[in-house]
């Protein structure tokens, strides 16, 4: 077998599947790049078992196979080649592969292929989601999963889908992302899954810097298989029972404050710089106004008031910084509400027009 391509092709699409790349799995065959030639097309895939990705390479092939490559030493190897064009062939006699680049020769050791997973493949027919409603939704609630392995349910995102309509819902216990989503054209069945965040990360990352109408998604037992463009990511979906989401929101409030979206972003990022070591940031709310303060000792101590519609008696409450400055960035719009019962109870984040989005943040107890 023997394919030439492009150096710039052969960096972008090895950049993709190689964060698929085990680097720690006691199977030696995860922690290669699978290159197979067929059919007139050439396929790179990379497993560590839980995520899969796999992607079309775009060269010219003389004769079919497949080998499974080195994959961290390979995707460096491509970067750092100088020639616009390289070939690719297989030495089945020295069980090796030969790279030649310009004035450039390399000679790597193959990894058995055969040890390699089968990677599913999507369903005959699977359900259609518009790709700009998709990546926006996700954006928005993955960072709020959790990334401790301790509570594996947690690490996912629960997504459900039917008909023209998507929620989306992620949780680490401290804060909770909720979006639902309208979709332009029905998706043609039901979606409910808790979907490694991880996996939805990778997906987003292709979402972003391509132009696709709409992503392919199939539910097989256990694995979720999503088709966007030239891309194919499988994934193991997450068991166990996800928190009622539902029961975790507060029916209601005791208090509604508009704020400038802008401006109390800009604050609260200013004064979370003295919010170390897991110090908290104080919203302090009085008449008229919201002073944003931190302090850490032997470090040092911030405070800025900005303008807002308040009244009733003063509330003082205490955020994570990052979790805060999260659920601001996450709001479309000019103005954002955030609305509070107790200095004890979580505050919620959201658009003012709507409860689309919505982003639960559990307080800090502050110290008197």
């Amino acid at each position: 077998m023997k394919l030439t391509t492009q150096r710039d092709e052969l960096v972008s699409k090895l950049s993709i599947v190689s964060r698929a790349v085990s680097t720690r799995a006691a199977t030696q065959a995860l922690s290669g790049i699978l290159l197979t030639a067929s059919g007139g097309r050439v396929l790179l895939s990379a497993s560590d078992g839980d995520l899969g990705l796999r992607t079309e390479l775009d060269a010219e092939i003389d004769g079919d196979g497949a080998m499974l490559l080195p994959g961290r030493l390979i995707a460096e190897l491509a970067r750092s080649l100088g020639d616009a064009k390289v070939e690719i062939e297989s030495r089945d006699a020295e069980r090796d592969v030969e790279i030649r680049s310009g004035e450039s020769n390399f000679h790597l050791r193959i990894l058995p292929a055969e040890d390699f997973p089968k990677l599913p493949d999507e369903a005959a027919e699977p359900l259609k989601i518009p790709a700009a409603a998709l990546n926006e939704t996700m954006n928005l609630v993955v960072r709020a999963a959790s990334r401790d392995d301790m509570r594996p349910v947690l690490t996912g995102v629960l997504v459900n889908a039917a008909g023209r309509e998507m929620t989306m819902v992620a949780t680490d216990s401290y804060r909770l992302a909720v979006k639902r989503t309208e979709l332009e054209t029905e998706i043609g069945g039901e979606i409910e899954a808790n979907i490694p965040a991880r996996a939805l990360r990778e997906l987003g990352r292709v979402l972003s810097t391509e132009e696709l109408e709409e992503v392919s998604v199939s539910l097989l037992p256990n694995q979720a298989v999503f088709k966007a463009g030239s891309l194919t990511l499988n994934t193991r979906l997450i068991d166990g029972q996800f928190p009622n989401f539902k029961q975790l929101l507060p029916e209601s409030f005791e208090h509604d404050v508009r704020l400038a979206r802008d401006d109390f972003l800009e604050v609260t990022r200013r004064v979370s710089q003295l919010a170390q070591r897991n110090a908290p940031l104080r919203l302090s709310f009085a008449e008229g106004e919201l002073k944003v303060s931190a302090s850490t000792p032997d470090v040092g101590d911030a405070e800025e008031t900005m303008p807002v519609a308040f009244d009733g008696e003063p509330l003082e409450i205490g955020f994570n910084p990052e979790f805060l400055r999260d659920g601001i960035e996450s709001i479309e719009g000019k103005e954002t509400m955030l609305r509070l019962i107790s200095p004890l109870r979580p505050g919620l984040l959201q658009p003012v027009d709507n409860e689309d989005f919505r982003y639960l943040v559990m307080p800090i107890r502050l110290n008197v």
